[in-house]
């Protein structure tokens, strides 16, 4: 296991990874807002069903141990590119993407900007839809606040609503990031990501925690070639909630030639 690092064109901005070792097809973890990607992840990747492939954990520009750039807008197309500057630099292409939550729309939206970049999508409870932000616990209320409101009061509010799992890892990111991932997240990409997941050629797996339920208008993505898997007694936390139910589906879903 190493910690790799790429400059992105945000700044010079340096986003980093967690790498671990492997041969197959390159394997990319994206974790969702407020996250990083070692908590969410690491168990996954090193599960005996998953294991044993070149694995990238990586940290989104604003979170985890990557750089927190001021200048950067932290649109989902923007996320999405400091991400393929990571893969190219590593020397990635064709990659087995895998993301949770705003790293499932980030992971979207990187499949439909740079598509070499991606051979497989596996996406876990993504944002597709834009969202009208209320004040409730949840990522939902990050954005009812202003930037100025967010970084004099709003966020010390949030840490104290959200639960503790998600505090643990929120508390080290960028106050900023955040708030503005947020905002970004909640407006989406352009065109929005439930357009791009059901025209992107690349194969396409979303999977949804039963406590959940599978996002709205469900079987237009199936019709569109989106498999659909639902994983028991699970919340939006699926690979937290039940990981070895998670990491049996990925790899029944990589596993397929």
């Amino acid at each position: 296991m190493a910690i790799e690092s790429a400059a992105t064109g945000a700044a010079g901005a340096v986003i980093r990874w967690i790498e671990l070792p492997g041969s197959g097809p390159v394997r990319v973890y994206l974790h969702g807002l407020g996250a990083m990607a070692a908590p969410y992840f690491t168990e996954i990747a090193a599960h005996p069903l998953l294991a044993g492939h070149r694995s990238l954990l990586v940290d989104l520009l604003g979170f985890g141990l990557s750089d927190r750039p001021a200048d950067f807008d932290y649109r989902l197309e923007s996320h999405a590119d400091a991400v393929a500057d990571a893969l190219r630099a590593a020397g990635v292409s064709g990659a087995d993407l895998i993301g949770h939550s705003m790293g499932g729309a980030v992971a979207i939206v990187l499949a439909h900007r740079h598509p070499e970049l991606v051979a497989r999508l596996v996406v876990v409870e993504p944002n597709l839809d834009p969202i009208t932000p209320s004040r409730r616990p949840g990522s939902s209320g990050l954005a009812t606040y202003t930037e100025s409101e967010f970084l004099a009061g709003g966020w010390a509010e949030v840490l104290d609503r959200v639960g503790p799992y998600w505090a643990a890892t929120m508390r080290l990111a960028d106050p900023l990031a955040v708030h503005r991932s947020a905002v970004e997240l909640f407006r989406g990409s352009v065109p929005i990501m439930r357009e791009l997941l059901t025209a992107l050629p690349q194969r396409r797996t979303l999977l949804a925690g039963e406590e959940s339920g599978l996002p709205d208008r469900a079987d237009e993505l199936e019709a569109a070639g989106v498999e659909l898997i639902t994983i028991p007694a699970a919340g939006h936390n699926v690979m937290l909630d039940q990981p070895d139910a998670f990491a049996r589906a990925v790899a029944e879903v990589l596993g397929r030639a």
